[in-house]
């Protein structure tokens, strides 16, 4: 088990790393919207496996408010840049 917990860990942070060179490369503001939605995503996805493997249930707070976040900024950045009119 602790070989699958440090596979996925590793994983994910290679996932993070990519996703973070999309953010500052991305040449829209919807790569970049996109971009900081997959690593609210991904963070959500470590923090969740991380409270599997050590059996933390106290966890789950923290992955309800990570999401959240993430949704709402997601949503209103989109709307941001819906109403800028940016169409590339």
């Amino acid at each position: 088990m602790n070989t699958v917990y440090i596979l996925t860990m590793a994983l994910l942070g290679a996932a993070f790393l990519m996703t973070a060179a999309r953010l500052v490369r991305g040449p829209s503001s919807f790569d970049r919207i996109m971009s900081l939605d997959v690593m609210a995503v991904l963070l959500v996805s470590g923090i969740a496996v991380h409270s599997a493997y050590w059996g933390e249930p106290a966890y789950a707070t923290l992955l309800l408010v990570v999401s959240m976040l993430g949704f709402v900024g997601s949503v209103s950045a989109a709307r941001l840049a819906g109403a800028w009119g940016e169409r590339t």
